[in-house]
């Protein structure tokens, strides 16, 4: 009797789509796995050794410390797309975030590996938009230099899933949240159709987003309760612990509330912002 092959396994096929440097394979990566992922197992008890090369991102954009970074006008053609860059280069940091909490913490139900496999799935989406618009003005992702600050909380937090969930979803991207509209704001007085098309793109990101951040809030109060931890004083401690940056208002409190921060939550984070 012919012994049936093992199923392709998830966590070992994400952290391959992490290693890959070139943006449009990674987001073929990304995307094959999510259409397949009702044919894939998951070794959620296995422990994965971290091989170097984390995360595989392409030779350009040329990274710098933010601050080094120059500023340019959105109202300029070039200014508008060093603007999109920047939100396209977060994107593709954000697949690789997604993909880094697939494949890192073993032990966690399946359900975890699924949603962080679709929030992977929904960020390719946004950073093919954005690179194809992009593109549509003159101009590519790699074109302008970018920050290189995305991956050190991802870096810290590699230890521990329940502070990879305090402070990445609910922190970094939980910061995309606020930010988003402000920028929407803008791009509308820019007004050209450039700028007007990067504002339906942010639509569709603001939305995903708060279903990303809702996700992190999930696993977050999930393994709160699995380790008899109060959520509230746990985030100020592991915030404390681990550097995380501080919030900048004004809150998105609507956003904020569809992701699912508490009213209790967001009182004490607008006391900080």
């Amino acid at each position: 009797m012919t012994a049936t092959p093992p199923l392709p396994e998830l966590r070992q096929l994400a952290l391959q789509a992490l290693l890959e440097p070139e943006p449009q394979q990674k987001v073929l990566w990304v995307q094959t796995l999510h259409a397949q992922a009702a044919t894939l197992s998951i070794a959620s008890d296995k422990h994965l050794a971290a091989p170097p090369g984390l995360p595989g991102c392409p030779q350009r954009p040329e990274l710098r410390l933010h601050l080094d970074l120059p500023r340019r006008s959105p109202f300029t053609p070039e200014g508008l797309a060093t603007l999109l860059h920047a939100v396209t280069h977060i994107e593709f940091n954000a697949i690789n975030l997604a993909l880094d909490a697939l494949w890192r913490f073993p032990g966690l139900p399946t359900a975890y590996y699924l949603d962080w496999l679709t929030v992977a799935a929904e960020e390719a989406l946004h950073f093919s938009l954005l690179q194809t618009h992009l593109q549509s003005m003159g101009y590519d992702y790699g074109d302008f230099e970018a920050h290189t600050g995305l991956w050190d909380m991802t870096r810290k937090t590699e230890g521990d899933v329940l502070a990879r969930m305090a402070l990445v979803p609910r922190t970094l991207e939980a910061r995309g949240l606020d930010a988003t509209p402000p920028m929407q704001a803008k791009l509308r007085k820019v007004g050209t159709p450039d700028a007007l098309r990067a504002v339906a793109i942010l639509d569709i990101i603001l939305q995903d987003e708060i279903g990303h951040v809702a996700i992190g809030n999930h696993w977050y109060r999930h393994l709160c309760r699995e380790r008899g931890l109060e959520p509230l004083a746990t985030y100020t401690r592991l915030a404390e612990h681990y550097g995380a940056p501080r919030l900048k208002g004004p809150l998105n409190l609507p956003a904020r509330r569809q992701a699912g921060f508490s009213e209790t939550e967001l009182e004490s984070l607008g006391a900080t912002a």
